[in-house]
């Protein structure tokens, strides 16, 4: 059997629908996923975000140490939450 090989993410301008695949696979399914795109904000493709959302996801984008703090708070809340994050 092939393994399943996530697509590298560099950049904001790497995450699409096929590099948020794994989120949609999680058991189980998460509510919310948080994304850091680096030191600032990075507007994503608005059909990325909306097929996450049509499969129950929603998606908070912020850049990477304010992604980290609402991952934690939305943890400790104990909500269903995965984070993707680009390195400053």
């Amino acid at each position: 059997s092939t393994p399943a090989v996530s697509p590298q993410v560099g950049s904001h301008r790497d995450i699409s629908h096929e590099s948020l695949s794994l989120f949609r696979l999680l058991e189980p399914q998460i509510e919310i996923l948080v994304l850091g795109t680096g030191d600032r904000v990075e507007r994503l493709h608005p059909a990325t975000l909306k097929q996450m959302r049509e499969c129950g996801i929603a998606v908070e984008v912020q850049d990477t140490a304010n992604a980290c703090a609402t991952f934690n708070f939305l943890m400790n809340e104990r909500r269903m939450v995965a984070a993707g994050l680009i390195p400053p």
